[in-house]
């Protein structure tokens, strides 16, 4: 119980210290970026997990090809959060803590159907795709409002990665359609 007191000391202690600013962004920026910071990597794991969940689920005629898509997809995305993450680290913000941090600020809504039409969850993850790319493009506007390159540089790549991500899936219905 000593030990468990005395963490609990040493975290309430740290609390209180006023963290400096790493970044010559300003608090009011930083608060602002990592307040769009947050919502962001909370969709991107939802789209990560949702993308996941219908490449383990696929089934039909395009099985191989529509599950190796999915899988990249998600690779992709998973790889995207922990540079959002780390973003907001380094210009001194906190970021999610937990699952249900993800639940709290996700915007993309989730699917738990048992089952989707194979065509459809390439439709569901295109247009969260498209989604995604809108909430990208509104945090950059944010960042360059604060001059934060670096974090606009970023979502630069990301939105890039996103569209391609989107024409992918939009292709992949065309042909199917």
């Amino acid at each position: 119980m000593a030990i468990k007191n005395g963490a609990t000391a040493a975290v309430e202690a740290r609390k209180k210290v006023p963290a400096d600013n790493p970044s010559d962004l300003g608090h009011k920026g930083t608060a602002e970026i990592g307040q769009e910071l947050r919502p962001l990597l909370a969709d991107v794991f939802a789209l990560y997990v949702k993308t996941k969940n219908f490449h383990w689920h696929m089934s039909g005629r395009h099985f191989r090809d529509y599950h190796l898509l999915l899988d990249e997809h998600a690779d992709q995305l998973f790889a995207m959060t922990d540079d959002i993450a780390e973003r907001a680290r380094k210009i001194g913000e906190t970021t999610l803590h937990s699952v249900g941090d993800v639940a709290k600020y996700q915007r993309l809504k989730d699917n738990s159907e048992e089952f989707v039409e194979p065509l459809e969850m390439l439709a569901e993850l295109r247009s969260d795709s498209q989604q995604l790319t809108a909430y990208l493009r509104a945090t950059h506007e944010v960042c360059e409002e604060h001059k934060d390159v670096a974090t606009a540089s970023l979502i630069e790549n990301w939105i890039d990665q996103t569209e391609r991500r989107t024409w992918f899936l939009a292709e992949t219905l065309r042909d199917s359609a």
